[in-house]
């Protein structure tokens, strides 16, 4: 299955709920889910009123796939961060969540250096971003506790990251990350709390999904 080049608003009106897939413009009265509530497709405002109950395989099945859509990863690699997940000591759902967290693509963007995932993961393919000093373009990377994230010298020069470092805003940093905002760098401190995922997602059912 391909990487999902779609209208990535139709994502968000298929779960019902912004997955802050365009940063800022979610913010915006033109974000699609504020000015259309019912799901995407030719029929999708005439059934919005006919669904009955959702049965539990369907509130498994949309979590997952939820899941997916925020943190723009394949079904495939989302299996195996699973099974890896279910490997680990502790809760698989939280073990889970903490590992989609840790991706290169996705510590970019909590750093504040995207205003999506989605950029985050494009900046990373670009070269734009060092890992432990190291150029890397592998956005689904998995960082750990002391790894530092840092912007390329060379990009700095670029206006995108000019206008970034005036204008940076750390307040939406989670606590696992520390952020020197004039460098555009920043350090992992430890492993992300359940606490510090701030994502509206029932990783139960994902376990419940997988467990059938």
């Amino acid at each position: 299955m391909a990487r999902y080049t779609g209208p990535v608003c139709r994502l968000c009106r298929r779960e019902g709920e912004k997955l802050f897939l365009k940063g800022s413009r979610c913010l915006t009265p033109k974000c699609s889910v504020e000015r259309r509530t019912y799901p995407p497709g030719q029929h999708g405002k005439e059934n919005q009123f006919r669904r009955g109950r959702a049965s539990d395989y369907l509130r498994q099945l949309r979590e997952k796939q939820k899941a997916r859509r925020i943190y723009g990863v394949m079904e495939r690699q989302f299996s195996r961060y699973f099974e890896r997940a279910s490997r680990q000591k502790g809760l698989t759902g939280y073990n889970l969540l903490a590992i989609l967290e840790q991706r290169l693509d996705n510590v970019v963007y909590r750093m504040g250096l995207a205003e999506s995932r989605p950029q985050a993961r494009q900046l990373v393919q670009h070269g734009h971003v060092l890992l432990n000093g190291r150029k890397t373009n592998i956005p689904s990377a998995l960082v750990s506790a002391d790894d530092v994230v840092a912007v390329r010298p060379e990009s700095m020069r670029r206006t995108y990251f000019k206008d970034l470092r005036q204008n940076f805003d750390d307040r939406r940093v989670p606590r696992w990350l520390v952020v020197d905002a004039g460098n555009l760098s920043g350090r992992v401190l430890h492993a992300p709390a359940r606490e510090d995922i701030d994502i509206s997602l029932n990783e139960q059912l994902i376990v419940e999904y997988y467990s059938r």
